[in-house]
Parts: C-alpha cells; structure tokens; sequence
C-alpha cells in the first residue's frame, strides 16, 4: 500500500511522457513561435518590453497622487515667501533687470530674456512700477512698498510644478506610481532646488522647461519605440511638437538649454538610426518623412521661440540705458534718442567731427582739461563712450590754405571759404585740433601712463590758443578699404562709410585704444595711445558727425543703416557669448565641476539679523543620485564586457531595457555636467542642477528595476518592497531637508543645531551668525544704525565687501583731502598730505559716543555694527581750517565731461597703479573684519548687467 500510493504520488508529481507525435507537434509550434518573434523583431523597428505609457492614459489613482504632490510641492515652495525682505544674491541682477524692462531701459545680460521678462510681468501685474533699482544685496523691500513676493511668486511656481513634472516623466519611463511619487518627493525635498525658486533667479524657471522638455521627448519615445502602428498618430506628433517647444524654452532661458539640445539631438540621432535599419518597413519616402518630422519640431520650433523671444524684448527695451555701450553704433541708433540725423557725407579740411573706434564698443575720441599725473603731464587724450561736447575736433591741413595774394589765412575759420571743396584724401596729414580746449592731437616718444610697454607712446593734447603747433601733432590718414564701403568711400574720407588709421608722421606709431581703464583721475575712461604694430581693430577709426560751413543742405548725407531685427539679434548674440565668456574671474563662493556631485560646498546668499540663507542641497539626495550614476557606469562597463565574450546578456528585454532607459537618463547627466569643464568662466554649485535632475532620474529608474521590474531576484513579486523601500528613503529624505530646512528659509536656527550637522569644514555656511538659543532671538536688541547693503557686483567688477558685524564705528577724523574738482581728478596743484588720523569710536542708535565702561557693559548683549566715515580738513598754508573748500571751482574743471559710468567694470586687463606722491592707507581689522569680508554674501557676475560700476561702501583714504 505504501508503495502503491508512493507510486500515485510520484505519478502525479510527473505526468506520463507525451507520445512522440505530440512531442514533435509541441516542439514545431515553439520552434514557429520563436521563428515569428524574431522574424517580427527584424522585420519592425518595435521595441522589447515597451507599455504604452501615454501619461494622458494613466489611471484616476495616479492623477490624484500627482495632486497630492503638487499639494505638498506647493506648502514646502511658498511656505515664508515673504522672508528675507530684503534682497537676496542675484536678485541684484535680475530684480534689477525687471525694472529695467518696465523702463524700457535697454541693458545687456548674458542671458536670454524669457524669464526675465516673465518676471517682470508678475510684477508688472502686482503693481510694480520699476522705481526700485535692486542695487544692493540687503536693500530692504517693505519700506518703499515692492511687490517683491508676487515676483519671487514665479520662480516658485515653477518650483512647485517640477514635483508632478517629475511624477510624469517617471511614468512615462515605464515605472511604478511609488517610484514616481519617490522621485517628485526627492524634487520636494531638495534643499537646494528650494533655495532656488523661492527668490528672483532663474534658476527655477531653467530647471522647469528642462524638465518639461525631459518628459515631452520621453513620452515620443515611448510613442516612437511602439512601433509604425503609432508613428505620426496624434499622440505621436504632439509630444514631438512638446520637445520642440520645450527646447525653445529651455534655451530662452538660459544657454545651459544647448547642453538639453545635445541630449535630444544624440537620442534622435539613435532614433534615426535604428529607422534606417528597417528596410522591411521604413521605405526611403517613410524616412524622409521621420526626418523633416523632426527637422520642423525640433529645430524650427526652437529657434522661432527664440528669437521670438528677442523680438519681445527689443520691443520692450526702446530707451537708452546702462548696457547699450556693449552694442555698435548701427544698434544704438535704434534706440529712442540715440538716432542721429542725416549729415554730410564728405569730410572736408575745416571739417568739425566726432570719431569714433571701431572696436570697443564705438567710444569717441575725447579730451577734456586734466593733466596725465605722471609721463608729459600733458592734457589727458581719452575714449568716451558717449556724446559730449569735448569729442569734437577739428581737421586742419598741415599748412594754412592761402588766399588769393598767396598769403596764408591763419585761424580755425581758414576753410571756410575756399572756392574749392578740400577733401581728405587717402595718404593726407592732418592736424587735429580740440576747439574747446585749443590744444591739438600729440604724441611723442613718452611712455602712457598705464600701459607702460616699449612699443606705446603716449598720446596727449598739447599747445595752447594762438599756438601753431609742432611736427609731432601731424598724423597721416591711412584708408583701409577692405573694411571700407566701396567706392568714393574708398579714396576719400566720408562720414561712417570710412574706416581709416591715423599714423603718428614722427613716429611711425598708429592711435590706438585697447580695453583698458585709465584710474580715477581720469573718471576711469578708456586708455588712448600710440601704437608701433598694434592691432588692426584696435587702430580703426571712423568720423560719426560732421559739419562744415562749405557742405549745405543739398550736399551728400548718410546715417547709420538700420541693422533690422535680424541684425541687432545676431548682434546681441556675439556681444553675448564674448560677454560671457570673459566671466572669468574668480567669486568668493564660485565652485568647480568636480565637487558639485559630493556637495562640497554651497553658496552663501544672504545674512543678516543672525540668520543666513546659503544655497546647500540635501547630501542624502545628492549622494544617492550620484551613486546611481557610478553603478550604471560599472553596469555599462561589465556588460560591454561580457557582450564582447558573447554571454548573450542583451536578449533578455529587461536587461536591454535596463540599460537603454538609465543609460538615457545618465547621458543626459553627462551632457549637462561635463561640458563645464571646458569653460573657464566663473561657475556655481547652482549649475550643476540641470544634470541634478536627470541624476535622480537615473536613481529612480534603477530603483523601480530593482524593486519591481528585474525578474529572479523575488523583489519584483512582493510589491511591497517597492513601497516599504520608496517610503523609508523619502522618509530619510525629508529629516535631512528639515535639519538643513534654516539655512534655505533663512529661519532662526541655534548655534548648536548648526554645528551639529555641519559634517565637513567646506561646507561653510557660518555657524557664529545664529545665537545660542531661540529665545535669544525675541530679547537682543540693537543699538547700531541699520546694516549698510552691500553693493552690487556688475559684470566683472570685484564686490566690495559688505561691512561686518561686531567690532565698532570706525571713524577717521580728522584728515585733510581735497576733493577733486571733477570725479576721479586729482587734487588741485600746490596741496599735499599733511596729517592722517584714524580713530575707533562706539555710538548708539543716536550717534552718542560711549565710553569704554558702557561698551563693557554691553559686550554680549547687543549687536555692533560696523560703519566707516571719512572726515576732511582742509588749511590754507598759515595752517588755518579753510571753512567751505569746495566752494572755488577751478573754470577748466567746469567744463569736463561727467564722470565715464564703466559699463563693462573695471577691466582685468588694467593694471593697478597708485600716483606715488597719493598713498591709499589700508583700513584697520576689527575684530576678524577681513575674514568675515571673505564670507559675505555676494551676488554673481554672471547676472552681469552690464551697467555701471559698483562703488565702495565707503573707502578709508588718504588726506591730500
């Protein structure tokens, strides 16, 4: 019995074999089953494994987790908006940009202009009317009432909507809604993504359009890899459309929008060719077709969106402003009262002119009557980037023209009234001569005052009224007619048309102009010299007015040709690339490539009133995306390996899924991160968000492969797993975000709690700012004025530090300066240093001086804030006080130009030199002031407004 039912038993474990007949019917339809697939996978260009995953199609369920999510997305991005009141890092720039806009002021910015112009349609909408110039990190908004939340309010709409962008794409990739919910949580609770869209950057609206073009080119892929049966459906095109779409945005934004171009040019690329290889189903026409489908969308739409968007802002900025000394003299002339009215095209002997260079920037050739300190000490010869009285000249013969009795006609007039017109032909010497100061172009064998190398003369204005002049005023004009117009243009000066040299007869040296800046006795204008062997563009000139008794209304005119929009829009683009490639000096807080995947350090934006705002991402974040990317690099590594010994890996459909759909998210991370280490510019931890993005991807995916979709490893049948997993590590997620969450918000934080978490000395956000308990915060008052802003830093311009705290009022008291007669002008002649003091005094909130008990006492229980002041006396030579020195004006000062606003910052090129007999002191340390110099917010130059130079707060100088 026992063998009888083991015998039952074993039979039912093993059924009785088939008779051979079946066997070989069973072993045909599996042999013409594989047959069929594989002849289906040759014959169709349809991928393994793919779902439709048409985010449009998902079920209600998966709708209403994104709503969640973009509920909690909502709470985490606008929780305290409103905080700081003041401004914070480069809403120096691009606050300032917004005003701009509603003034039609025109500026030059290195980036494109879509959300800068969203930004300020927001507070445009809230009422803003561009009054508040955002100059000065720290500058308070309540006071004179800016809408500054509602423009912060754009950012972080955008920052909400990259949670469900995030959810979507996830879905689109095929994986489980707790991967995708795990994936838009990481979004939330990213401390450093927070950071960013919670204040007036553009940061946020970049990561939005790159995301949204990241889900709209993965669902057309996931429609395109279906098969033919969807390829030009409605689904099809629209999500390709997307892409395009989202391309133009991405790069209307920032430039970085090129790196997410290369990703979906290499992908379509791929896509291109696997279609090629299908010649069963994809027929030449077919293909051609597939191409131009993406040509239009991919490239059309993206370029009309952009420069769509320029249109849009030429049509906003229609008024002269800060920025337009970047652009030529043809660009500037579009401008509302920058357009010049006809004038006379042929320049004649006697002719009064403005001339212009050529290469940087269009600056006039200008004098005005302030000696060189050192060198000749002969009157300054300058370029001047705007229009002005001291820019006119007039072109004299080397010799007197003669009147009819062969006598010589002496004076500026003598040209006047000759019966023939005296053109200036090629080869012609000329004397220049600056009627509002009676002096004449001159140079000589002196070296400049900057610029001191063997091959530069310095170029200066010499002689005085009645004065003939000597042989070192002639200069030869040298036509050079391949940057010429053609024709007359050719042979003779003609006003614009004309681009010509002017060669020092004497010395054989060529008038010259480079970017460098002269000091502040010289209102920092653009240096002139005399060149042996300088440049071609930097010794081209061209005559811009001209006017002459002789040459009336029915005489030739010209003008500047209106470059069109096509033409100020490629012109823009250069001005913008060599702008931004100059961005290479260094940032207090900038950063390189290879530490943003560790999260070396942060950037520190904002600190006042004991609490910070320093932009810091979530290490747990940050690290597990990073890991992510390095396994699927060793996985890559491996599997190339093993395909190369033929262990058949790739004809599982997971394994191949697996690596096509991370490898796409790593590429993506790829192009959005190498490329930055070919640049030299200035560069951020904020940079690195773009390929951030595609790094949590790229985790998420691997996640959702391990969990729920790679089959014997017994993961993928218990779905709890893949919950129980995505929870936990979001739950790890969210403490780390709130023990860092005080430095994004800028909330009170303790001393304590900041050392706590502080794991490494890079990461130096500065612990001493906060106090040593929260009740600290409601008991300390101040007796100090208000902090002093900090200001801003425009294009390269070193940010001069922000005044520090602790220490006392640093006065220097009392000291005898002149001031200069005209902005940067050196004293007046005959005064000189007498005496310098400096002092430390500590005043109250009401400028009472306290005494060495009263500040004892108050040691540790109020805030001192440092503030400098320069007192200036002045005697006579009796040594008696001179009561209102600036009361004489000397009459040559009266006349010279305003003060040059730099609108490009001070350039590197411009070495630093003191007059010797004006020593600068430097200021006293108090109390670690340098080294909190060192760690103060400051914003980026790559905001680069290019306006005008950011002044000191208030710079310790010697007395004169």
């Amino acid at each position: 019995m026992a063998r009888s039912a083991g015998g039952a038993k074993a039979s039912a474990r093993r059924p009785s074999p088939a008779p051979p007949q079946q066997q070989l019917q069973h072993q045909q339809q599996v042999a013409s089953t594989k047959k069929s697939k594989a002849q289906k996978r040759k014959d169709d260009y349809t991928s393994e494994g793919v779902d439709d995953s048409d985010v449009f199609l998902l079920p209600v369920s998966d709708y209403q987790v994104m709503f969640v999510v973009t509920a909690v997305a909502a709470l985490v991005r606008l929780f305290r908006i409103y905080q700081p009141t003041s401004v914070v890092f480069d809403e120096v720039h691009f606050g300032g940009f917004a005003s701009k806009y509603i003034k039609g002021k025109f500026f030059m910015d290195v980036h494109p202009p879509l959300a800068k112009l969203l930004i300020t349609l927001f507070g445009w909408l809230a009422g803003f009317d561009g009054d508040f110039d955002f100059k000065e990190i720290g500058k308070d908004y309540l006071e004179p009432n800016v809408p500054y939340v509602a423009m912060r309010l754009f950012p972080a709409l955008c920052g909400v909507l990259l949670a469900p962008t995030m959810f979507l794409t996830l879905k689109a990739a095929g994986c489980r809604t707790f991967t995708a919910t795990l994936g838009a949580g990481l979004i939330i609770f990213e401390n450093g993504l927070l950071t960013q869209a919670r204040l007036i950057l553009l940061d946020s609206p970049l990561m939005i359009t790159t995301a949204f073009t990241a889900l709209a080119f993965t669902s057309f892929s996931n429609q395109q890899e279906l098969g033919p049966t969807k390829a030009f459906q409605p689904s099809w095109w629209f999500w390709l459309v997307m892409t395009g779409l989202g391309l133009g945005m991405t790069v209307s934004v920032k430039w970085v929008g090129l790196f997410t171009i290369a990703w979906v040019g290499c992908l379509t690329l791929i896509q291109l060719w696997v279609l090629l290889g299908d010649y069963n189903n994809v027929s030449v026409r077919l293909l051609t077709k597939h191409f131009t489908a993406r040509v239009f969308c991919l490239i059309v739409i993206p370029i009309t969106f952009y420069m769509a968007m320029f249109a849009v802002h030429f049509l906003c900025l229609v008024n002269p402003g800060d920025g337009d000394g970047f652009m030529s003299s043809e660009f500037q002339s579009t401008l509302n009262s920058k357009g010049m009215q006809d004038v006379p095209a042929d320049v004649l002997m006697g002719s009064r002119v403005s001339i212009r260079h050529v290469n940087t920037q269009g600056g006039y050739l200008h004098s005005h009557p302030l000696m060189y300190p050192t060198g000749s000490k002969q009157q300054q010869i300058t370029l001047y980037p705007h229009k002005d009285d001291n820019n006119l000249w007039l072109l004299e013969n080397q010799t007197q023209p003669l009147d009819i009795h062969g006598q010589p006609i002496n004076g500026t007039t003598a040209w006047n009234n000759l019966p023939e017109l005296p053109y200036i032909t090629n080869g012609a010497v000329l004397r220049l001569y600056h009627e509002p100061t009676h002096r004449r172009l001159h140079s000589h064998d002196v070296r400049p005052p900057i610029t001191e190398a063997d091959w530069q003369n310095e170029v200066s204005a010499y002689g005085y009224e009645g004065f003939d002049g000597d042989a070192n005023d002639f200069f030869r004009v040298e036509i050079v007619k391949s940057k010429s117009r053609g024709g007359v243009s050719q042979d003779r000066l003609r006003t614009i048309d004309t681009k010509f040299r002017l060669v020092h007869v004497m010395t054989g040296c060529v008038l010259f102009s480079h970017k460098v800046k002269l000091p502040e006795w010289a209102s920092e204008q653009q240096e002139v010299t005399c060149a042996r062997g300088g440049t071609l563009p930097n010794s081209l000139w061209y005559i811009e007015s001209n006017a002459h008794p002789l040459l009336g209304e029915t005489s030739d005119k010209v003008n500047y040709a209106n470059p069109g929009f096509f033409g100020k829009f490629w012109e823009l683009q250069k001005v913008m690339w060599k702008t931004n490639a100059g961005l290479v000096e260094s940032h207090a807080w900038d950063s390189r490539p290879e530490s943003w995947p560790i999260l070396r350090r942060g950037i520190n934006f904002w600190g006042k009133d004991h609490r910070q705002i320093y932009l810091m991402g979530n290490p747990i974040i940050w690290w597990s995306a990073t890991a992510a990317v390095v396994l699927y690099v060793l996985f890559k590594g491996i599997a190339v390996l093993r395909w190369q010994r033929s262990c058949g890996d790739y004809s599982s459909p997971t394994f191949k899924r697996f690596d096509y759909e991370i490898g796409t998210s790593v590429l993506g991370w790829a192009l959005h991160y190498f490329p930055f280490y070919l640049m030299q510019r200035q560069l951020f931890l904020h940079h690195y968000f773009p390929a951030l993005y595609f790094a949590i991807i790229a985790f998420c995916q691997v996640y959702d492969f391990v969990t729920a979709r790679v089959p014997g490893i017994g993961l993928r049948e218990r779905p709890i797993v893949n919950r129980a997993g995505a929870t936990a590590f979001l739950a790890l997620s969210i403490v780390v975000f709130w023990l860092f969450s005080p430095i994004a918000y800028g909330n009170q934080w303790t001393k304590s709690e900041c050392n706590r978490i502080k794991l490494f000395t890079t990461w130096d956000f500065d612990c001493n700012t906060f106090l040593d308990s929260y009740d600290a915060y409601s008991t300390v008052p101040s007796i100090a004025a208000a902090q002093t802003p900090q200001k801003s830093v425009i294009a390269q311009v070193p940010p001069p530090a922000q005044p520090p705290v602790g220490g006392a009022q640093h006065v220097q008291a009392p000291v005898a300066e002149e001031k200069p007669e005209v902005s940067g002008a050196p004293p007046p002649p005959g005064q000189r240093i007498l005496s310098r003091e400096e002092r430390i005094e500590y005043r109250d909130q009401n400028g009472n001086i306290l005494n060495e008990e009263q500040v004892k006492a108050l040691e540790g229980k109020v805030e001192f804030k440092t503030r400098y002041e320069t007192r200036t006396r002045v005697v006579d030579a009796n040594g008696n006080e001179i009561p209102n020195p600036d009361a004489k004006i000397e009459p040559e000062a009266a006349s010279v130009a305003p003060p040059h606003p730099d609108v490009q910052g001070v350039d590197q090129e411009t070495p630093v030199r003191l007059v010797p007999d004006e020593p600068i002191a430097a200021a006293k340390s108090v109390e670690g002031e340098k080294e909190r110099e060192e760690k103060a917010a400051k914003p980026a130059s790559e905001g680069n407004d290019a306006t005008t130079k950011g002044e000191a707060e208030a710079v310790p100088a010697a007395a004169a």
